[in-house]
């Protein structure tokens, strides 16, 4: 899998050519390597791609995410199931047992909500409210403290007031990097072989990704953290990009300094094999650097 990750934010075409992804704009022509792209972005309705671009890319597992015309991410094209994926990973899969499932749930819940802890602490924000919703987390979080805890630490994040309904320009740089967040995680499942229609907690049959939507919960807290020490009133490419570079972003992951795309494949991969009895322990501990990344953006855009 390569390591790149391709924004297109402009009238272009994109072809393919020997093992080359070939990008035509009216500002020139640009080669890359296809070994080198982990994900392609098509930030624009305006980009032409060929299908021999799409076979090469998904012959190596490259995402597309394609945009519409508001720039919010609409669709995404990935290959079939990779060639190891077995019959006996699918009844896996489908019989994981229920325990595994409420124990991992809630440690991914209550990484998430210490994340989102450290977060607020990290901008100097009070957060013995939070706190105490914490230690009334129970197994599975029956009680339903990731919400409880969500109405308060958005609007002490951003504003008083602030609502993830509303459709701000806020609301709308959140949806795209954990849209970037769910198409990362959904790349590493289907690599190793499962099948993303089935989650641990997320059951929406219209929802073809539930798996990812439960496994990319501890990570959300990255794109809150990097977008409250913006400032910015239109969500611009340069915000886009940033979101996106987030991937390269140094964190610590079980202990470890690693990247966030690093650590999203250690993850996927620790949780899928929890699930399947393949080990009997599962850590998830994610730690923040103490800084501000710097991806793009550095005041006003």
């Amino acid at each position: 899998m390569g390591w790149r990750s391709i924004i297109i934010t402009q009238h272009a075409k994109l072809s393919y050519s020997s093992r080359t992804m070939i990008v035509q704009t009216n500002d020139g022509i640009n080669q890359i390597p296809i070994d080198d792209i982990s994900l392609l972005l098509i930030s624009t309705t305006q980009a032409v791609i060929t299908t021999a671009l799409i076979s090469e890319l998904s012959k190596k597992n490259v995402k597309i995410i394609f945009t519409d015309d508001t720039h919010e991410p609409i669709s995404e094209n990935y290959g079939y199931y990779p060639n190891h994926r077995s019959a006996e990973l699918l009844r896996e899969q489908l019989n994981w047992e229920i325990g595994r499932s409420q124990v991992l749930w809630t440690k991914v819940v209550a990484s998430k909500l210490i994340n989102q802890i450290n977060v607020l602490k990290l901008q100097n924000i009070k957060t013995s409210s939070l706190e105490d919703e914490l230690n009334k987390l129970e197994l599975n979080d029956i009680t339903n403290r990731e919400a409880v805890i969500a109405r308060k630490y958005f609007p002490l994040l951003f504003e008083d007031g602030f609502s993830r309904r509303n459709g701000s320009v806020i609301n709308t740089a959140l949806n795209y990097g954990y849209s970037i967040l769910l198409s990362t995680i959904n790349q590493e499942i289907v690599s190793n072989g499962y099948l993303t229609y089935i989650g641990i907690h997320h059951d929406n049959e219209e929802n073809q990704f539930n798996l990812a939507s439960d496994l990319m919960e501890p990570f959300r807290p990255i794109v809150d953290f990097w977008l409250a020490n913006k400032k910015f009133n239109e969500f611009t490419p340069d915000v886009k990009y940033g979101l996106v570079e987030l991937l390269s972003l140094e964190i610590k992951y079980n202990g470890k300094n690693t990247l966030l795309r690093n650590a999203i494949t250690v993850h996927v991969r620790n949780c899928l094999k929890y699930l399947s009895n393949k080990e009997q322990n599962i850590k998830i501990e994610m730690e923040l650097l103490d800084e501000v990344p710097n991806h793009a953006v550095n005041d006003n855009v």
